[in-house]
C-alpha cells in the first residue's frame, strides 16, 4: 500500500458514496482541515476503481453498499491491483455483516457514516500516514453477531499463530482488545518501542498488512473471543 504522505503535502481524498449530499457534507468538513484535499467523487464502485486507478489518491473514503460494484468488491479490485491507494470505509449499524467483509478485503479500517468530524479527520490522517484505524467497541459489536462461527479458543491454535512467540501472541490479543502501542506497553511493562518491534514481527510473520487485519486474524483464530 501506500508509502507515508511527505511532509507538507497534503493527504489527497478520493469521496465515494452514491449519495450526493453526503459527499457534499464530507466535502465541506473535509475541506475545512487545511491538510486534507478531496480530488473527485464517485458515485458507484466501478468509478471509485476507474478513479483510483487513475488519480492515484491517498486514501479512498469509501461506502459499503454502492451500485454497480459494492465497496468491498471496489476494495478488493484496489489491493489486488497493488494501487499505491488505501481505503477508509464507511458503514452504518444496519449494514454490520458488510465489515468483516471489507476488512479481509484489505481495508485499512472502518468509521460509521455518522462520525463526528473530527474523528474523520482524525482516521483519515492516521490512514495516510500508513497506519491503520481500528475501531474496537464497533468491532466487538460486529463480532458478537459472529461468535458462534468464531473457533473455539480451547481448541488448538492454527498454525499460522504457532510461528509467534509467547509475548508476541500477548502483543496480538491486546492489539485485538483496540489498545494502541503506548497502552499496551504500560500494560506490559515495556518500552513503546519494544511494543512497535513486535507488533511489526506479528504482521510479517502472518503475512498481514496492518493491524486491522492482525485484529480479525485474532478472532477468527480464536484468540481473542467477542466480549472478553
Amino acid at each position: 500500500m501506500t508509502d507515508r504522505v511527505a511532509p507538507g503535502r497534503p493527504v489527497r481524498i478520493l469521496l465515494a458514496d452514491d449519495q450526493p449530499l453526503l459527499r457534499t457534507g464530507f466535502r465541506m468538513v473535509l475541506g475545512a482541515a487545511g491538510d486534507l484535499d478531496v480530488v473527485a467523487e464517485a458515485g458507484d464502485g466501478v468509478e471509485a476503481l476507474e478513479l483510483s486507478r487513475r488519480l492515484l489518491p491517498d486514501v479512498v473514503l469509501m461506502d459499503i453498499r454502492m451500485p454497480r460494484m459494492d465497496g468491498v468488491a471496489a476494495t478488493r479490485a484496489i489491493v489486488d491491483a497493488r494501487l499505491p491507494v488505501r481505503v477508509l470505509m464507511l458503514t452504518t449499524f444496519d449494514l454490520d455483516e458488510y465489515v468483516v467483509g471489507a476488512l479481509r478485503a484489505g481495508a485499512s479500517g472502518f468509521l460509521a457514516k455518522d462520525v463526528p468530524a473530527e474523528d474523520l479527520v482524525a482516521a483519515i490522517r492516521t490512514v495516510a500516514g500508513g497506519d491503520a484505524v481500528v475501531a474496537p467497541r464497533i468491532l466487538r459489536r460486529l463480532l458478537d453477531r459472529f461468535a458462534d462461527l468464531l473457533p473455539d479458543p480451547a481448541a488448538t491454535p492454527p498454525k499460522a499463530l504457532s510461528a509467534l512467540t509467547e509475548r508476541e501472541r500477548e502483543v496480538l490479543v491486546q492489539v485485538a482488545r483496540g489498545l494502541c502501542n503506548a497502552e499496551i506497553a504500560g500494560a506490559l511493562s515495556v518500552s513503546e518501542t519494544t511494543i512497535k518491534t513486535h507488533v511489526g514481527h506479528v504482521l510479517t510473520k502472518l503475512g498481514l498488512r496492518d493491524r486491522v487485519q492482525a485484529v480479525v486474524v485474532a478472532y477468527e483464530s480464536g484468540l481473542v473471543r467477542p466480549g472478553a
